[in-house]
Formats: structure tokens, sequence, C-alpha cells
């Protein structure tokens, strides 16, 4: 961290993180070059000019690897590209209310190397010339709060869990909200219960939309003139085609749950060297399965039901986490939750239910009867566990696979 800072205060810097705060584990890396000596290389160099088309890869987007092994979607310039329009179009309905006088203001509360930060946040601000705010630790709520404070917010895209903590948090009101004119949640589902609390707080509905590393990301989004949370992830965007699919490959009926499937200009062009896996994903008439389960309605909604391999067998019934989720976060002391599925001797797996409380006085015996209440018998928590926090992506995804181990 303190390569750049010089010789005296680099040092220091370097020290401190290595052995007073203990940032850096052991690691190997033979053949690695240190930073300063790669920036002095490329600075001896000469400028090459290098033509560029639009089929020409722009970036190597790797996966999450919440599920897998992450791999490298190749996106060309022509993939990104067209996200951007698509998605300045999209935002136009809100955006297009933004004062002339006023520069369009977004926040970044991703890391940059996330799709959802590197389309959404840095390419479509530099389209539109807006401003784009920073925020290097989103988990530091405190600290997002502070910097929010000094700015005029138009545009606020974030993950459920960003929604959820900083309207919990005592110095929300410290921020001017009134200016907000779109909240887009992504990156994974929102809450019913976080998007009832955030309209209450700012007046402005969570737009909820759906997109992956593969499409560049974007793909479908809530009309952003809406006025109030819907529960799906709304239309496909311009030029976009999605259809939901059976496990042999076939469409399903309006209103029964399939593999979403998407096709557009904005579907990669493969797996960085692994056509294996490439083929496993692409249809014969170029839609890309995305390996989430979904449902439309007969407005032409959809709906995100799960991912596929998040699906908790139970007695031959098919469980979804995120219908357990949503019925969860109701319960006014949960400040934050998770269901898993877990292997069982008698069910061949059952749920299991995490907790983070809000209310310290929460207890099992109150989730248990609310989770009878309102959950059908297979779909109600085996194993209830309440965490101090929830392990979490850089991105604020909740890691469900950590979640998995049950604690003796």
């Amino acid at each position: 961290m303190g390569d750049r800072l010089g010789f005296l205060k680099g040092a220091l810097v370097n020290y401190v993180v290595r052995n007073v705060k203990k940032l850096v584990p052991h690691f190997s890396l033979p053949g690695a070059v240190r930073f300063n000596d790669a920036l002095d290389k490329g600075a001896s160099g000469a400028v090459k000019p290098v033509a560029i088309g639009p089929d020409d890869v722009a970036v190597l987007q790797y996966t999450g690897g919440t599920t897998g092994v992450s791999k490298g979607a190749v996106l060309l310039h022509r993939n990104v590209i067209a996200n951007v329009l698509q998605s300045e179009a999209w935002n136009l309905p809100a955006m297009g209310k933004v004062p002339a006088n006023e520069q369009p203001t977004s926040v970044c509360a991703l890391p940059l190397y996330h799709i959802f930060a590197f389309t959404v946040g840095m390419m479509l601000n530099m389209r539109t010339g807006g401003k784009l705010i920073l925020i290097p630790n989103p988990r530091d709520i405190p600290g997002v709060l502070k910097e929010l404070s000094k700015h005029t917010i138009h545009s606020f895209p974030a993950v459920n869990t960003l929604f959820n903590g900083l309207a919990n948090h005592p110095d929300f009101n410290t921020v001017n909200w009134k200016n907000l004119k779109i909240s887009v949640g992504g990156g994974m589902a929102v809450q019913a219960a976080v998007a009832k609390l955030w309209l209450e707080k700012t007046g402005c509905p969570i737009c909820e939309g759906y997109g992956l590393s593969e499409t560049s990301p974007s793909t479908t989004c809530n009309p952003t003139d809406s006025k109030a949370y819907t529960g799906t992830i709304g239309l496909p965007l311009p030029s976009t085609w999605l259809k939901l699919l059976d496990d042999e490959g076939n469409e399903v009926p309006t209103g029964e749950r399939g593999e979403i499937a998407i096709k557009g200009p904005q579907v990669m062009a493969g797996y960085w060297q692994r056509p294996d896996e490439t083929a496993k994903v692409m249809t014969p008439d170029g839609y890309f399965k995305s390996g989430d389960i979904g449902v439309v309605d007969e407005r032409g909604y959809f709906k995100v039901v799960d991912r596929k391999k998040d699906m908790i067998l139970v007695s031959g019934f098919n469980v979804y986490p995120n219908e357990v989720e949503d019925v969860v976060a109701m319960i006014p002391g949960v400040l934050e939750c998770a269901a898993v599925g877990v292997p069982d001797e008698k069910t061949g797996e059952a749920v299991k239910l995490v907790i983070v409380k809000k209310d310290p006085s929460l207890t099992e015996a109150q989730v248990r009867e609310y989770c009878r209440a309102n959950l059908t018998g297979y779909k109600q928590p085996r194993i209830v566990e309440f965490r101090t926090d929830m392990p979490k992506t850089p991105v604020g995804k909740i890691l469900r696979r950590e979640l998995r181990d049950v604690k003796k």
C-alpha cells in the first residue's frame, strides 16, 4: 500500500500494514514483479497505437465464483458499449428529471472490478458526463453516510445488504435524499422488507434490475419511473430477449418456473479458453443460460426465484432460499437473514436459517412461530442459527456456501 508514497512514508505504511494491522497473509508468488519495478519498466516504453474494432476483446470479466470455479467472460467492445447505451436509454425517464444546471451524480459503493460497477458505474457515467462518488469501503456504514452527506445524489445503484445497512443506521438522515431520482437494486435479490424501509425513508423506490458478468451486466430492469417496489426484476432492456427453459431446453408456459435464458447484444462471446463451459451455457439459437430460476407474469415482468444451484430439495419438494428469506426478513427483530440447505437423514436436505439480529431480544422461539404462520411445513427451518454478521463477498453478496456448515 505504501509503494507510491515515497521512501519514508511508504516504508512506514508498509510496516504498519504488514506487522501492526497484519493485513498481508503469507504468500508465495514465484516470478512476480514488484509494483514499482513494473511501473518503471512501463514508463520507459513507447506508446504503440492499436487498431480496435467492435469485435475485439474489451475485458475478461471473471465471474464471482460463488457456485463454482470463476470463469473469464469474454466481453467485446460492442458488448460493453451496447449495455451502456441500453442502460442510458432505460434510465432516461428518471435521470431526465435532473435539473439542467446540475451534473448527474451517482454513487459507486462497489469494487471497480465488479461488472455492476464497471458498466453501470464507470462506463455509464463517462457516457453521460456524470460525477461518480467512489466509496472504497461500503462496509463502513458511518463513513459512507458521512461522505454522501457532502453531495447532491441523483442515482444510487447498490446491493440489498447496503440498502439495508444504510436504512437501519441512526445517521441515515444526515444525508439529503430529496434529489434521489433512481435507486437501482442489483447483484442479489432485493428483499421486500428492505425495499419498504428504503421507500419510507427516501421517497425513492428501489428499482430492481438483473444482470450477470456474462451479460455486461444488465438484462432487465423495472421502469425507472416506477412509484413502488414491484418484487420483480422488471422487463427486458431494449434489444434483449428472455425466455424460461426446462431441464430439456424447452420453453415453459407463462407462470411456470424455468431457467432464465438471455439473448441480446450485451451477451458475452464465451468463456476465455473454456469452450466446454461455453457450450454448456449457450443454446443453439444463441441464448445464454443464466443458471437462475425465474418466472414471468402475464405482463411480461420477470421474477428471479433463486439460483439453480442454491435450491434446497426437502423430501422431493423444491425450496428456494430467496422465498424463505423474504418471509423471515419481515420479522421486526431481523437485520439480515439467509437460508441454505444442509444434509438431513430423513428428508435428504433441510432448511438452515441464519439470522443477524436487529433486536437483541429476538428468540429462536419467536422466529419459529413466525415461520410456522407464514411458511408451508417443508419450507420451515430445521436449524435456526444466530450470528453477529454474515460472510460476504467484496460486493456484499452473502456467501451461502460458508453458512452450510452446521455449528456443533
